[in-house]
């Protein structure tokens, strides 16, 4: 694997990492996009960490080379910012596959820190297929022009994402139709601070508005809901509404948000109103939450194989009996359009 970071400290604690796992050898180091891009064609490492802030050309400049010209796993690896978590979201849909937060000064303790995000993330990335990905579209914007509508959402879309998801939600969202009272609710495996600006990018792309989840705010139609990193997301009633509810209980599958509890907590409030869709990602989250929504009576959606990064999450999920079909992730959107004119005129 190839290290590509203009820091000398993060190229050293990123090989030392991952080579003294065991589990990974690292053929070469890179302080720019540019020898990151020449070492990749010569050296032809089966996976890549990539920074983002770098000379001559950034990250974002090296992933889009690479992944059109010599396809293979590239992981993130970025600091903390409010700018640069912008960048961070457009190297995913690129086709960055995972991102691991780093400290944007490091110190005593940084490599601890890393460590387990690190691997974990290139252990995902290990097991992602990828290849010429095509260039997404971009709809145009509807009349609602991302301004969520009052009232109650008579259908909820419940959806589950990691690995490759945020590639996946770009093109799932922007393509999700406004009017039709319904709300979407997203848990997307993905570090603190980074959600936000996730969502912001999403809504200047869709119909519906898109907004990182707050605690306690009203669970409004048209309006899509993303969980914050580190956060899980539960719908719960309130006094006269559905509300967001968000705790930091302990991670389950490993992560947190997880969308398990979050299909739970659909399903107990829209029941056959209800909507899963679990997208790209390894392991098994969504694969409960899914069947609880398909036994309330509600509909349940499984990525395919040949669309996913890595079918981890909807291979369980289909395993688990709560995929009603599986479609390609081009095909996911018309189908919900579909299935949510049905439900909203029952």
């Amino acid at each position: 694997m190839l290290v590509v970071d203009d820091s000398a400290l993060y190229r050293r604690m990123i090989s030392d990492i991952l080579g003294g796992s065991g589990e990974f050898l690292v053929v070469g180091t890179a302080s720019n996009g540019m020898e990151g891009l020449q070492l990749v064609h010569s050296l032809q490492p089966d996976l890549v960490t990539m920074d983002l802030q770098m000379p001559e050309l950034d990250g974002l400049g090296a992933i889009g080379y690479i992944m059109s010209e010599s396809p293979r796993p590239i992981v993130v690896v970025s600091a903390y910012a409010g700018p640069g978590s912008e960048a961070t979201i457009r190297a995913l849909e690129l086709g960055a596959v995972e991102l691991v937060a780093k400290d944007a000064a490091p110190g005593p303790g940084a490599a601890i820190r890393l460590a387990p995000r690190l691997l974990e993330a290139m252990r995902a990335a290990q097991a992602a297929v990828v290849g010429r990905l095509p260039m997404l579209a971009r709809p145009k914007r509807g009349s609602l022009s991302g301004t969520p509508r009052v009232g109650h959402a008579r259908c909820a879309v419940a959806i589950a994402s990691s690995t490759g998801g945020p590639r996946a939600l770009a093109e799932l969202i922007p393509n999700l139709v406004a009017g039709q009272e319904t709300t979407v609710v997203v848990a997307q495996h993905m570090p603190p601070r980074f959600t936000a600006s996730l969502a912001e990018r999403l809504s200047a792309m869709s119909q519906l508005a898109v907004v990182e989840a707050r605690d306690g705010e009203a669970v409004r139609p048209d309006t899509v809901y993303i969980a914050p990193g580190d956060w899980h997301m539960r719908v719960i009633m309130g006094a006269e509404e559905p509300v967001i509810a968000l705790d930091q209980a302990a991670p389950i599958w490993g992560v947190r948000p997880s969308a398990d509890p979050l299909f739970n907590s659909v399903a107990q409030v829209w029941g056959k109103a209800a909507i899963g869709v679990v997208l790209t990602g390894l392991g098994r989250d969504g694969a409960i939450g899914l069947k609880a929504i398909h036994d309330a009576g509600g509909w349940g959606i499984a990525q395919d194989q040949a669309s996913s990064t890595v079918w981890g999450m909807p291979k369980s999920a289909v395993q688990g009996g709560g995929a009603d079909e599986v479609l390609p992730l081009t095909g996911i959107a018309a189908r919900l359009t579909g299935l949510l004119d049905r439900r909203r005129r029952a």
